[in-house]
């Protein structure tokens, strides 16, 4: 080869290189035919997709021929194989199956079942159904008879499409939210002319078989129920959590929900749930794994045009009030869902107390990261900080009664004769009046104290935060801490012990003890005497308390124990920093000054000085007629 053709050839080279890059695509270029090919991938994906369709339709109206059952308006969709599709995100999995097109699975992440096992199943196949039914003019469609062909799948969406034999279809369009809720459309396309001209809606049934989710049965069933909410701002309310119970709504309602102690499921229309919605509730026995069977019968609007699509959504997911919260304003609905009462708090004062109150101080405690059972102690210091003044205005006023005790003796003595208890009464709020002590004072701040504690009897059973928190030798504050169990059911203790109970139980005890004696010191003639029937009584009221609470959260019980804790060593305590001659010696102070500028008689002592004089006329009037 001479050097004129290797000349050639490298210049020939030298062109080609040249041509090759000069003539490659640019990025956008690339990505323009990435682009055209993924969307032809589609269309083929779609292609592909239709072509199964038409071959489900044809095997269906093979197999309808051959049954002689090519009248039915979806003999396309009655047979075929049922397949789930799964939509998922960090804090839900649900499955939603093509036989029925509707949800037939729902886990909730994050958290551990009863057994401790990694998430919380609320239902499957086998627990819960919910079924569309539309009535034609020859025809009824049932869903839960139908076989749909998924599309559009992805982790948060999916497309369910029964197609029907006069080539219209039924399309159910699910979306998956970022966390618990989950948006879904009906959609009725091209059987506009099967239906009355007036059919304007459509029926729903959704039933549900729902499952025990903690360990203790009778706890977790007195906070199980349906739920609901009237519409246009109306009120939330519930079925019975202790009865079986069948009722009819006679208002249109924005939603329905299934809840149980920390789970709920809330099915949300947009157009509203009709009026005369239909629930029931029966309850299961303990030991078959289930609480209650709800059964729910509704209907809402429907558009046989298909123009307008019926919206639903559906929360899945903990009864966390915050939580809740953020989720509702994930709705796109316009509507005050207040899903947030699927958290129950209370009866109206007690739920103020719990929303305004107890909630803040819970959330910015836990905010730091301690155990569950430090923010119970911490939050129990807190409330005793917050009623201190009252609960040592309550004491010094029965301090002062102690100590004037023997001055009171001393006066009334005169007067223990039974039909002289009221001059008896009124010398008695004389000398208090005299010597600036009212008895009263020594009641009502511990009155305002009892909300708080009803509050906290709504609050922490109700606390998800607590559910699967161990303290000390308590492994679930949110179900009760057994010491002893047997198989065998006795009434009114169950098949357990619970420690945290048997504490409450004998504070609550000493605690009694403690009052009743201060009570008693005070006391003055006969009614020291009628004390110590009411003592008997405070006794008799803790083992009351052992089995209304043996079945109670330990957490519940727990903070009772140290709320009475506390309550003891605070009553210790002023009783040891109280000097009762002191107190006597400002008592006889006051009682000097009240006697040289003496006050008009006012409150109790004039009230009871008036119905003495009462009765001292009506003696006289008996007296007079007697005479006659």
């Amino acid at each position: 080869m001479n050097k004129d053709t290797v000349t050639g050839f490298v210049l020939i080279a030298i062109v080609l290189i040249a041509f090759s890059w000069y003539n490659q695509p640019s990025k956008e270029e690339i990505e323009a035919y990435q682009r055209q090919q993924d969307s032809i991938a589609a269309v083929q994906r779609d292609k592909e997709v239709k072509q199964q369709m038409a071959e489900a339709e044809r095997r269906a109206e093979a197999e309808a021929a051959a049954k002689g059952d090519t009248t039915a308006l979806f003999y396309t969709a009655l047979n075929g194989t049922n397949q789930d599709i799964t939509l998922k995100n960090a804090k839900v999995e649900l499955t939603v199956s093509t036989k029925g097109g509707t949800l037939s699975k729902a886990v909730v992440k994050g958290f551990k079942d009863k057994d401790g096992h990694n998430d919380v199943t609320l239902f499957d196949q086998n627990d819960q159904q919910m079924n569309f039914m539309l009535a034609g003019k020859q025809d009824n469609i049932i869903t839960q008879d139908l076989f749909f062909t998924p599309s559009n799948i992805t982790d948060s969406t999916v497309t369910m499409t029964a197609l029907a034999g006069n080539g219209g279809s039924i399309v159910l369009d699910y979306l998956l939210g970022p966390d618990h809720l989950l948006h879904f459309s009906f959609q009725a396309k091209g059987l506009s002319g099967l239906f009355a001209p007036n059919y304007r809606e459509m029926d729903i049934e959704w039933n549900d078989h729902c499952r025990q989710q903690e360990k203790g049965y009778s706890f977790e069933n007195r906070y199980t129920s349906i739920f609901y909410k009237e519409a246009r701002g109306g009120d939330t309310d519930n079925l019975s959590e202790t009865a079986d119970k069948t009722e009819t709504i006679d208002k249109p309602l924005d939603w329905v929900a299934f809840r149980n102690q920390f789970f709920s499921v809330a099915l949300i229309s947009k157009d509203d749930f009709s009026a005369k919605a239909t629930l029931s509730s029966v309850q299961d026995k303990k030991g078959s794994g289930y609480l209650k069977q709800f059964n729910t019968k509704l209907r809402t609007a429907f558009d046989p045009t298909g123009i307008k699509v019926s919206e639903f959504e559906m929360y899945v997911g903990p009864n966390n009030f915050r939580l809740i919260q953020d989720v509702e304003q994930q709705s796109t609905f316009g509507k005050d869902l207040d899903l947030e009462q699927l958290v129950n708090l209370g009866w109206w004062l007690f739920r103020l107390i719990n929303r305004w109150f107890t909630l803040y101080v819970f959330d910015w405690l836990a905010s730091w990261g301690f155990p569950m059972g430090i923010v119970l102690i911490l939050i129990t210091l807190l409330l005793k900080a917050i009623t201190f003044p009252m609960v040592k205005k309550s004491y010094m006023s029965s301090a002062k009664m102690r100590v004037l005790k023997p001055k009171l003796d001393e006066a009334t003595k005169q007067y223990d004769k039974p039909e002289d208890q009221m001059q008896k009464q009124q010398a008695m709020m004389q000398m208090y009046a005299q010597y600036g002590v009212s008895p009263l004072s020594g009641c009502l701040p511990m009155l305002i104290q009892m909300p708080i504690w009803i509050a906290m009897f709504w609050f922490v059973p109700n606390a998800i935060q607590l559910r699967g928190q161990s303290f000390l030798w308590i492994k679930d504050l949110a179900t009760y801490d057994p010491i002893v169990e047997w198989n065998t059911h006795i009434w009114g203790i169950g098949d357990h012990l619970s420690l945290t109970c048997i504490l409450f139980c004998v504070s609550n005890v000493l605690y009694s003890y403690m009052t009743m004696r201060q009570q008693r010191d005070q006391m003055v003639g006969q009614q020291a005497e009628q004390m110590k029937m009411m003592q008997w009584m405070m006794y008799l009221m803790p083992v009351m308390f052992f089995f209304m609470f043996n079945d109670y959260s330990s957490g519940l019980n727990f903070y009772y124990f140290i709320s009475l804790f506390f309550s003891a060593a605070v009553m210790f305590l002023l009783r040891k920093t109280t000097n009762d001659e002191k107190l006597l010696a400002i008592l006889e102070a006051r009682y000097k000054e009240n006697k040289n500028n003496p006050k008009k008689t006012s409150g109790l002592a004039a009230r009871l000085e008036a119905m003495q004089k009462q009765a001292e006329e009506l003696q006289r009037q008996r007296m007079q007629q007697q005479k006659k």
